[in-house]
Parts: structure tokens; C-alpha cells; sequence
């Protein structure tokens, strides 16, 4: 079996072949290693998410705070969506920022940003939420083969998706995209561990890939899988009842 530092090992060694092959393309500002890739197209990216019937029809979307990821908080504010955007960091108890069009009266440009959502919106924990019809994440590389996808190392867009299915926010008919730059669609099988989550749809501005075999989705946290750090900084975490897989 293999162990989850060589399953780290061997996403970190993803991770920068990703962020040198974005910066030398000039598909992503410099100074993206370490981060969510705020790629170049991530408006057209947007725009054909929001062609898919999944979207249409989500009325409820949870959403990382990253750059790359804004043209999809925007859109759906603007289409009358209610939006869930995670807590950088998951840093306070109620780790979720509602963000609900009917009640902003900032420019939805400006509350859907990681900035504006702390000054603007309110906190909530999972049980105060509705549950979930869609959720978008960011990435770091996706495969084409499966949707395995690899993010940028911290941990916490799996931990958001694991806090929500505890609470059975989330369940097998809950849909996750992604949008990244057609860089970030990599031809090999990539790395994962039990509580990774995978993507059924990629989104790039020029394609849009759907993936019918769904790997299994962790019905909640996994402690033995979880950091001392997480464990001390997370507030969400000391009040979950943890998987004990």
C-alpha cells in the first residue's frame, strides 16, 4: 500500500511541473506555484460552465475564494443563486461565508471576492446550511483519464467537501466542476488518497470534460488522515464526529 507521504511526494511533483509549465506559457500570472492558478481564461471558462444543464438547475453552488474560481461566484450571484464560499483556511467556526443575491447591496464583483466576502457576509457553519447542488473547486492539475484532480497542497477544498458530506450537505447526486486552463488537463493517472475527492466535470475555455466513473466520495473527516496543524487551527474540526477509518 502505498503511504500518504509518498502519495504527497509524488502531487508535490505535479504541482510543479503544472506551475513551470503555466508561468513559462504565460497562462497564469507569475508567482503561481504555491497557489490555485488565477489562469488566463477563466471568463470563457466560466461562461461554458454555466452552459451545462448542471448549472441551470443548481440553486444552491458552494465555491472556493480563489481568483481563478470569481467569474463563477459572480455568475451565479447574478443569476440569483445562493453561493457558499469557504473561510480561507477554514479559520473561524463557522467556516462557510453565505453570500445571498436577494439581500447584497454591494456589486457582487466585489462581495464574491476574498476580500469583499469578510466585510460583507455573514458566517455559517453546516448547520445552518442548505444543502448543496453543486460544487466548484479549484485545481491544480486534472486527469484526463478518471478526474482525479490534485490541488495546491493545503488540504483544505478536501476538508470543506468532507465537513459538508458529514452534515449530509452533500451526497452522490451532488455534482463538482472544476475550471482550469487547458494546461492543467494532464495525460497521466494522478496521485490520490482516501480522502481526496475527484471532479466530474473539467472545465477549460476550450473543452469540457465529463467523468462517469466516480471514485468513492469519503462520507466524512477522516481523522487518521488529518495534520496536527488542521486539528489545532481548524474550529471546525474539534466539533465534527470524524470518520474513524
Amino acid at each position: 500500500m502505498t503511504s500518504l507521504d509518498e502519495i504527497d511526494h509524488a502531487k508535490h511533483a505535479v504541482r510543479q511541473h503544472v506551475w513551470d509549465l503555466l508561468e513559462r506559457e504565460g497562462a497564469a500570472p507569475p508567482g503561481v506555484h504555491g497557489h490555485i492558478p488565477d489562469f488566463v481564461g477563466k471568463e470563457a471558462a466560466a461562461a461554458r460552465l454555466a452552459e451545462l444543464d448542471v448549472w441551470k438547475k443548481a440553486r444552491v453552488i458552494k465555491c472556493n475564494p480563489d481568483r481563478a474560481q470569481l467569474p463563477v461566484r459572480v455568475r451565479a450571484l447574478q443569476e440569483g443563486k445562493l453561493l457558499y464560499m469557504a473561510v480561507p483556511r477554514l479559520a473561524t467556526p463557522k467556516p462557510f461565508y453565505l453570500l445571498d443575491p436577494t439581500v447584497l447591496e454591494t456589486p457582487f464583483e466585489k462581495a464574491a471576492t476574498s476580500t469583499g466576502a469578510p466585510e460583507l457576509a455573514p458566517t455559517v457553519g453546516p448547520d445552518e446550511m442548505h444543502p448543496v447542488d453543486l460544487i466548484v473547486c479549484g485545481s491544480v492539475a486534472v486527469s484526463r483519464h478518471d478526474g482525479v484532480r490534485v490541488g495546491k497542497g493545503a488540504g483544505y477544498s478536501d476538508l470543506e467537501v468532507a465537513l459538508l458530506a458529514e452534515a449530509g450537505l452533500i451526497t452522490a447526486d451532488t455534482s463538482i466542476a472544476t475550471t482550469i486552463h487547458q494546461i492543467q488537463l494532464v495525460d497521466d493517472r494522478l496521485p490520490h488518497a482516501e480522502h481526496d475527492f475527484s471532479v466530474e466535470l473539467a472545465i477549460t475555455p476550450c473543452e469540457m470534460l465529463a467523468f462517469t466513473s466516480r471514485r468513492g466520495r469519503p462520507p466524512g473527516i477522516i481523522r487518521a488522515n488529518l495534520r496536527p496543524d488542521q486539528l489545532r487551527n481548524i474550529p471546525a474540526l474539534a466539533g465534527s464526529n470524524p470518520s474513524q477509518r
